[in-house]
């Protein structure tokens, strides 16, 4: 059995620490919660006992966060860090990933910012020996690079991997130019964006840079997406472990897939599922329930329904002799699930 996961949360404001220890002692996974406010008492915490994952506040008397994270980044390189400060501050977040966290986080002030910061919390413990970029663990670089157009900043996004490094340049929300090795431009980006792992930091935009990259940055990421794209699915011909089920794991947000005879629940294929005889079972009856719905309303056959839990969301697609359902994270809204699945639905009946 696995080990149970830790959490180490550090802020001085004590009705904080109380909030935070009741949020995330609710996580699915069910983690030990130890709290510290003071940042010499964290750190002797950290010394004497094992934490998966750090929480801590910037500003704080004594020893702030940063001189704690510099601590910790030190001595326990390995460590997972999140940081939740109510600073608005670019220049706080820019140094904090330039020190390696895993997340830089606003304090929650509404219902959907709790939810969005237990799933990153979550997804952290999940994937604790996965790979990704520090500084935003478990995302892609177009993640990464979305987030910094969106908010228009101006910055040099530096990508470090243990073969090589690069760096991409944002202006006011726009990427101007990207560099690794002997690519440059859009060749640069395109071969950054295959790497899945890394280190990532941003440093400030204060040499000016000459442009090379004119697309507008939306159109940029999406053409060089499909590009990966159609590169993953030319490997995943070659390779068997990525095609069928397995596939579409490439797209964001998916977390397993099982498909099952019609005639049958008990012959099924899956990947990624933890308890595949119940997801198929349960696959079976709503496919069933749908027939019987489409034969009430009179209305043709009923062929995809969404149900969105409060761990996990779930689609199910309706086939003459196969039934799909496919899992999504919790964080993942509507309208992108419905997305994903038409381009799921797409290579299914291929």
């Amino acid at each position: 059995m696995a080990a149970r996961q830790r959490i180490l949360i550090l802020d001085d404001e004590a009705d904080i620490l109380e909030i935070y220890q009741e949020i995330l002692a609710r996580l699915p996974s069910h983690p030990e919660i130890v709290t510290s406010d003071s940042g010499a008492q964290a750190i002797a915490l950290i010394e004497s006992q094992s934490f998966n994952l750090l929480l801590l506040d910037l500003r704080m008397p004594h020893m702030d966060g940063f001189q704690v994270l510099a601590i910790v980044r030190r001595k326990f390189p390995s460590l997972r860090v999140v940081v939740m400060t109510g600073s608005e501050d670019e220049q706080f977040r820019a140094r904090a990933y330039a020190m390696g966290i895993d997340l830089y986080l606003e304090k929650p002030k509404t219902g959907k910012e709790i939810i969005n910061f237990v799933d990153a919390v979550e997804s952290l413990l999940e994937r604790a020996d996965e790979g990704g970029f520090r500084g935003v663990q478990s995302k892609t670089l177009i993640d990464l690079i979305q987030l910094e157009c969106l908010t228009q900043s101006s910055a040099i996004l530096k990508i470090t991997t243990a073969a090589s490094d690069g760096r991409i340049w944002v202006q006011r929300g726009e990427i101007i130019d990207a560099a690794t090795g002997d690519f440059a431009g859009k060749d640069a980006l395109i071969e950054m964006l295959r790497w899945k792992s890394g280190n990532f930091e941003i440093l400030p935009h204060d040499i000016p840079r000459p442009r090379t990259i004119f697309t507008n940055y939306e159109n940029l990421l999406m053409e060089t997406a499909q590009l990966l794209d159609e590169s993953a699915e030319q490997s995943a011909q070659l390779d068997p472990e990525e095609s069928g089920l397995a596939s579409f794991s490439r797209h964001k947000g998916v977390q397993f897939a099982v498909a099952v005879e019609t005639a049958d629940p008990s012959h099924f294929d899956q990947w990624g599922s933890e308890n595949p005889d119940q997801i198929s079972a349960f696959i079976h009856a709503t496919a069933g329930d749908l027939r019987q719905l489409s034969d009430v309303l009179e209305a043709g056959q009923l062929e995809e329904i969404e149900a969105l839990g409060p761990q996990r969301h779930l689609a199910v697609l309706v086939g003459d002799e196969e039934c799909l359902g496919v899992g999504f994270t919790r964080s993942a809204v509507l309208p992108h699930i419905r997305e994903i699945m038409k381009q799921i639905e797409a290579k299914w009946v291929s």
